[in-house]
């Protein structure tokens, strides 16, 4: 446990689960990561505690004792609790009982940081969506704990009013939000048989959150994304032209970022636009290999890949931010690996070796698909 800052701003304490079969190193990892998606949420994060336990305590998560710790801390000017882990409806009004304190778990702050991010129509009400699902079973009581809590992080969206109607009504609210992206899903539909009708490759952009995929189009299409060292900067997909050698045109579409632990809410919400990645081309994974868990971070996006049934879509690994790694002999080990290429969004470095190698990819595709259509007809 240790003290990070002070502010009176909404001041957060962390708390992270380690299990018995869990390397210390990987729970603190982590915890860290809440710590920076508690930053892009608008909170100071003032406390970490970081407990051990072979096994989740049902009622609490941590245990009574260490609740009991908990809530003496939280009397140091805590105003949030958010747990690393995924908390039931139960274990969530439990802890508010014994804490006094408003608590959330990973994915509610999650939603939270997607809820003050959302621009879009569509972007709206993908996140509504995603929240009303996540609170539907937590509704039992909530809207009470809510009143005597206050509003701030993890209360933002749909508002405190929509959470207190009956689950009924909360359903009804689902259908429709799902029918309304069903007609934007139909409209993307067809936007991309036109694209298909005029021979435009496209190529998505997927990756971990904040690893440089906005920043990567900026500079390959000359855009003006809004790109910010935070979580979750990106939700609405876009879509932008880049010419390749030989003057041949791709469209690269810009997507949310993944993470570890990505609620399925999320990804049952965000359908209509990950159907952009589903739909494309090729894939073009950008890894942030300035940060000291780039490898774990490349694992978590090939695993959401493989959940969403994108696993074996031809991609292109870009190992972006090279101009922050200061190891020649790691640049070109990388550089060796099949279909990569090492570059940097910020300096320009690597980018015009970049559109070779989707330009060479996407005529190997080509001729694959004509070969396929030859045996087929023969």
């Amino acid at each position: 446990m240790k003290r990070l800052s002070s502010s009176r701003r909404e001041v957060a304490l962390l708390i992270g689960l380690k299990r018995s079969h869990q390397p210390r190193w990987e729970a603190e990892e982590s915890l860290e990561e809440l710590a920076q998606l508690a930053v892009s949420a608008g909170a100071e994060s003032a406390f970490r505690v970081l407990q051990e336990r072979s096994v989740p305590d049902p009622r609490t998560l941590i245990g009574r004792g260490k609740a009991e710790d908990i809530r003496e801390l939280c009397e140091e000017g805590v105003d949030l609790v958010i747990f690393d882990e995924d908390l039931t409806g139960s274990q969530q009004r439990n802890l508010e009982a014994t804490l006094q304190r408003k608590v959330i778990d990973r994915t509610g702050l999650i939603l939270d940081i997607f809820a003050q991010r959302a621009r879009s129509r569509e972007g709206k009400l993908q996140v509504e969506l995603a929240q009303l699902k996540y609170l539907l079973p937590r509704l039992t009581g909530h809207g009470a704990d809510l009143s005597r809590l206050g509003g701030g992080i993890g209360t933002r969206g749909p508002g405190e009013t929509q959470l207190e109607v009956d689950r009924r009504r909360i359903r009804r609210r689902v259908i429709k939000i799902e029918e309304e992206l069903e007609k934007v899903q139909r409209h993307r539909a067809l936007l991309r048989r036109r694209r298909q009708k005029q021979a435009l490759p496209t190529a998505a952009l997927v990756g971990y959150t904040n690893a440089g995929k906005s920043s990567l189009l900026n500079a390959l299409t000359h855009a003006k994304l809004p790109v910010a060292d935070k979580f979750f900067v990106t939700l609405d997909p876009t879509l932008r032209k880049v010419i390749l050698p030989g003057g041949r045109a791709v469209l690269l579409s810009d997507t949310v970022g993944f993470i570890k632990k990505l609620p399925h809410q999320l990804v049952a919400a965000f359908k209509a636009t990950l159907e952009e990645v589903r739909a494309s081309d090729l894939l073009l994974h950008v890894i942030d290999i300035a940060h000291p868990q780039w490898q774990d971070q490349e694992q978590a996006v090939a695993a959401v890949l493989e959940e969403l049934g994108m696993a074996t879509k031809p991609l292109i690994s870009l190992y972006n931010k090279v101009d922050k790694l200061p190891h020649p002999e790691a640049i070109a080990f990388l550089s060796r690996r099949p279909q990569s290429v090492v570059a940097s969004a910020n300096t320009g470095a690597g980018l015009s070796e970049l559109k070779t190698v989707i330009a060479e990819m996407l005529e190997s595709l080509e001729e694959s698909r004509a070969q396929r259509q030859v045996r087929r007809r023969g």
